[in-house]
């Protein structure tokens, strides 16, 4: 669906730029576009291969061991339908700790693994669980202590402070974060009275066995 508003974007676009005479300037407008694309890309590669070099050095110093065990008990709060010492905790508590650092990039790979973990666990195939929605929610609206991606492109085009933004960003996510997570749990007590789970059939394994004739 995305695809097709985009499309129609374009489209719309160019119809326009044609029926006023204005073509000119909207093939000018794409290669700039595109020129300035480049041109943010390498100055973002920069500061992005040296926060992966400090997260490594983090990683290998255990630092996100540590800050997954502290986000353990969050974590075990907002998926409760999650088995313990499921695959998808960690890689849930990875992509955590990457967006709370700012490493969107490597959050990725580990929010995409905890999904195919979580699509596991979903009963029907075809439409998302309620962890999964839960992730989701969390992924796009992480508590982000170090911007590092907006800070790159503040850089790029010469901010005087590029981390002037650290302070308004972190009250920014965490105030996203909070409502995400409010409105997660408001939609999981709704779908939970829809769809109340059936009890359990009394089990007859300890029912004697009938006598023989």
């Amino acid at each position: 669906m995305v695809n097709i508003i985009w499309l129609f974007f374009l489209v719309a676009g160019f119809v326009v730029a044609m029926i006023t005479g204005r073509i000119d300037e909207v093939t000018k407008a794409v290669f700039t576009g595109a020129e300035t694309g480049v041109t943010v890309c390498f100055g973002l590669i920069s500061v992005m291969v040296f926060w992966l070099g400090i997260m490594r050095i983090a990683e290998d110093a255990g630092l996100l061991d540590k800050i997954a065990k502290l986000l353990s008990p969050i974590v075990r709060f907002l998926f409760p339908d999650v088995p313990k010492n499921h695959p998808a905790l960690g890689y849930i508590m990875s992509n955590m700790s990457a967006n709370i650092l700012g490493l969107g990039n490597a959050a990725t790979p580990m929010g995409i693994k905890a999904m195919q973990e979580l699509q596991k666990l979903n009963p029907d195939k075809e439409t998302a669980s309620p962890a999964m929605c839960t992730l989701l929610a969390l992924n796009t609206s992480s508590i982000t202590i170090i911007p590092t991606t907006l800070i790159a492109i503040r850089m790029n085009y010469g901010s005087a402070n590029p981390a002037e933004i650290v302070g308004t960003t972190l009250i920014a996510t965490i105030i996203a974060t909070a409502g995400a997570i409010l409105i997660d749990r408001w939609y999981r007590n709704r779908y939970a009275r829809l769809h109340p789970i059936p009890p359990i059939p009394p089990s007859t394994s300890n029912r004697s066995a009938p006598k023989a004739l």
